[in-house]
């Protein structure tokens, strides 16, 4: 089934090459459904780049996704044109009076800063208070995961003394739950991080129920609120060279890295990485938007005064 994105956004080409079946407004409109509404607040500075990640991710379900991409007013993004944040991005003032079914937080690069000094915190606690009473289910990925966690839960996140980097091995824990279903028992995925919040702080949170975790990276997936949050440590969405774009890139600025773990043919950078996270991916997304989006949310989204009633 198909993805609703706008006609001319620049990813639209790419997905339909690769037969992901997307569609336009005009289309959409004449599909007596009413599509999931999504809601990706992109935090990364390559927008264009998480946006491509994340529509596939999306893509592999029997619904319609409807995707609403947003961004924060309170920073100034330097890597993604003025122009393309114009025309394809709501602000939070745009989009507050609506409901979603459900919601991404992406993660950022601002781990290494404390989370009251980065310049959109304020916000962003505003948009994660909002989302209690507006939106049906929230992921939270990666720095975001940790935010949420520090926010909802006080967990505090502490430095890695060497960047958690490449693909790691995960168990599933607690397998009757929905949104790990169809996971085999050990899987990679990919982490790319400084900072951790410790494994054995969210066990002790009674709040939290971990679904997947590594012994040498730590959480990777974690629920609470009976899926209205989920904390995702790691990237699923990650595509098969984005870990290698990040290893070149800090090599060429001559910062201290790591060749990613698990990742190369041999560890050879030279060789093509090999896509083996993608089927679990493809479960997490597809799980949470029937589990905890699509049998959850209500019908009219607009004639429930709040979610926290469902």
């Amino acid at each position: 089934m198909p993805i609703k994105i706008q006609s001319d956004l620049p990813v639209k080409e790419i997905l339909e090459k690769e037969n992901i079946f997307v569609m336009d407004e005009n289309r959409a409109v004449h599909q007596d459904i009413r599509p999931i509404q999504i809601l990706i607040l992109n935090l990364m500075p390559l927008k264009e780049e998480t946006e491509l990640q994340l529509l596939r991710s999306l893509s592999n379900t029997p619904l319609q996704v409807d995707v609403t991409f947003m961004a924060v007013e309170s920073h100034e993004s330097k890597n993604t044109s003025i122009s393309h944040l114009n025309q394809f991005y709501q602000t939070f003032p745009k989009v507050k009076k609506r409901r979603f079914d459900g919601m991404i937080i992406t993660g950022a690069p601002v781990e290494q800063m404390a989370f009251e000094e980065v310049d959109y915190w304020e916000e962003l606690t505003e948009i994660m208070d909002w989302s209690e009473s507006h939106v049906t289910s929230t992921i939270y990925l990666c720095w975001a995961a940790q935010a949420g966690l520090y926010y909802h839960y006080g967990l505090k996140k502490r430095p890695l003394e060497h960047k958690m980097f490449g693909l790691f091995w995960h168990k599933v824990l607690n397998r009757r739950i929905p949104l790990v279903r169809g996971f085999d028992d050990v899987f990679l995925a990919p982490h790319s991080r400084h900072t951790e919040v410790p494994i054995e702080d969210i066990h002790a949170c009674p709040h939290l129920t971990v679904l997947a975790e590594s012994e040498e990276a730590g959480l990777f997936l974690a629920m609470a609120d009976g899926g209205r949050k989920i904390f995702v440590m790691g990237h699923p969405e990650y595509d098969r060279v984005t870990l290698d774009g990040e290893y070149k890139r800090d090599l060429n600025k001559n910062l201290p890295i790591d060749i990613p773990k698990n990742y190369y043919c041999n560890d050879d950078p030279d060789s093509r990485p090999l896509l083996t996270w993608r089927s679990n991916a493809n479960n997490l997304y597809t799980n949470w938007l029937n589990y905890y989006v699509y049998q959850t949310t209500p019908y009219d989204l607009e004639g429930t005064p709040h979610f926290s009633d469902i």
